[in-house]
């Protein structure tokens, strides 16, 4: 080949231009920036998807939609200034309505919007957040205890879950491909840590709102914050291009060859077991400090604080943790570190507790929150695991269902684990002080939550090789 030649060749095969090079690294900006909006606005989402005020009303406790965050608040009001038609015992419905209706429907919603709704995100995202509002206002109206059941325990619920699953769909997709600011399980344990800030800051803000205002005014002045930070979120997070792309039905089809396999049921039922025990601390702590220990109403409602405030940490750590270049853990590692900490929280510190013991109970409160709390965050790893899992049997997966479901083993974790505390309880005997926790009424409840966390880690025991735990993927 002559010199010519060679010139020749040389000249057609050319370095991009300036111009290419400064579009390309205009539109990764452009996108840059749009994802950082998406986790911005997926942050501040959670205040109106997790800081709503649902009464549950176990043994004098208050929960929100699976997540103890208000605790005691509404609860304390009620019992001090009950104006409502009914038992004040029927409150107790509304937050496991609310845990099954809110979590349960994410099993369908995250199905339909992963796909072949994806252009309706946001309407249906807007939409949720107009129900819950709207929820909020009818509720300030109840006249009776069924009408708070309906309109907080069904309504606000479902609006939330529309808001919650396209707006997290959304976000999975922005953070699944490589990019300069975070990976997917950074990006899910992001949102969880400001689902903590929200859990740590709403019982104060809504205890101001109470001190100043009757309930009914502070649920219209509750739904006026949640339709105004819904609707700020909901516009600052727009679904990525590719998801808009329209496709046949055919081509569009969600792909389910993932059940035929061990590893989603694995998760699955971790998943379920690791819920049943988790809420039950967040209901009855309050309580056991109250009754066992002997301290104030107010010492006991902090400690559910105190639960909330490790995950702002937590979260985002064990999203790292999860998926990271530095330090590369698997997935069954990551979760049994959560899950078997804090089951190894209970039994040693809740279980030991006895009267007066402040200590204990504190400790308890802080190691659970970080551990308990960080499990969600987990789950950016687990789903790196199921989706590298169909890719060696050479199938699709959809990452956005597998969210889904994951929430659904959670929604049926939460309402199993409220169910079984009640007989529990009553198995423990009529007489709650003892000298540690295990011999008093809650000792059979403090060994299920227990043991129940601890199965939240059963990934290991289908970890056949010592160095794949520590994988060492």
């Amino acid at each position: 080949m002559t010199v010519y030649e060679l010139q020749q060749i040389n000249s057609t095969v050319r370095e991009p231009s300036t111009v290419e090079t400064d579009e390309r690294g205009g539109r990764e900006r452009k996108s840059d920036r749009k994802r950082l909006l998406a986790l911005v606005g997926s942050a501040v989402a959670q205040l109106p998807i997790w800081g709503t005020p649902h009464q549950y009303s176990q043994s004098n406790a208050l929960t929100m939609i699976g997540f103890a965050m208000s605790y005691g608040v509404l609860q304390e009001y009620y019992f001090d200034h009950w104006t409502l038609d009914g038992a004040r015992e029927l409150t107790g419905i509304i937050g496991t309505t609310s845990n099954g209706v809110m979590y349960l429907s994410m099993l369908v919603l995250f199905a339909l919007f992963t796909k072949r709704w994806a252009r309706y995100r946001q309407s249906a995202a807007m939409c949720g957040a107009l129900v819950a509002c709207a929820s909020f206002i009818l509720s300030s109206r109840s006249q009776h205890v069924w009408h708070l059941i309906a309109t907080q325990g069904i309504l606000a619920a479902l609006g939330c879950a529309l808001v919650y699953s396209p707006l997290t769909l959304t976000l999975g997709e922005w953070f699944a491909l490589d990019n300069r600011i975070c990976n997917r399980a950074v990006a899910f344990g992001i949102c969880l840590s400001s689902k903590n800030v929200v859990g740590s800051v709403c019982p104060f803000m809504f205890r101001g709102l109470l001190d100043r205002y009757d309930f009914r005014t502070a649920l219209v002045i509750w739904a006026a914050v949640m339709v105004s930070t819904g609707t700020l979120s909901i516009l600052m997070i727009q679904t990525p291009q590719a998801s808009l792309v329209s496709g046949t039905t055919r081509g569009r089809k969600i792909p389910w060859q993932f059940l035929k396999h061990r590893t989603f049921w694995i998760y699955s039922i971790a998943t379920l077991l690791q819920s049943a025990g988790y809420g039950i601390p967040q209901t009855y702590l309050s309580e056991y400090a109250r009754n066992v220990s002997a301290l104030s109403p107010t010492f006991s409602t902090l400690l559910i604080t105190l639960i909330n405030i490790p995950g702002i940490c937590s979260s985002t750590f064990f999203g790292f943790l999860s998926d990271n270049k530095h330090f590369r853990l698997s997935a069954p590692t990551v979760t049994a570190v959560s899950a078997i900490s804090s089951a190894l929280a209970v039994f040693l510190f809740w279980g030991f507790a006895e009267k007066g013991s402040i200590a204990l109970l504190v400790l308890f409160a802080i190691t659970f929150g970080f551990f308990a709390s960080a499990y969600s965050a987990t789950w950016g790893g687990v789903m790196n695991d199921m989706e590298n899992d169909a890719a060696r049997r050479n199938e699709a997966v959809d990452s956005g269902v597998l969210y889904g479901l994951l929430n659904g083993a959670r929604g049926i974790g939460y309402v199993s684990g409220g169910l079984l505390s009640v007989p529990l309880i009553k198995a423990g005997g009529a007489h709650p002080t003892g000298h540690f926790g295990y011999s008093t009424t809650y000792g059979p409840l403090i060994m299920f939550t227990g043991l129940s966390l601890a199965f939240g880690g059963w990934g290991l025991a289908f970890t056949p090789k010592w160095k794949s735990l520590l994988h060492l993927r």
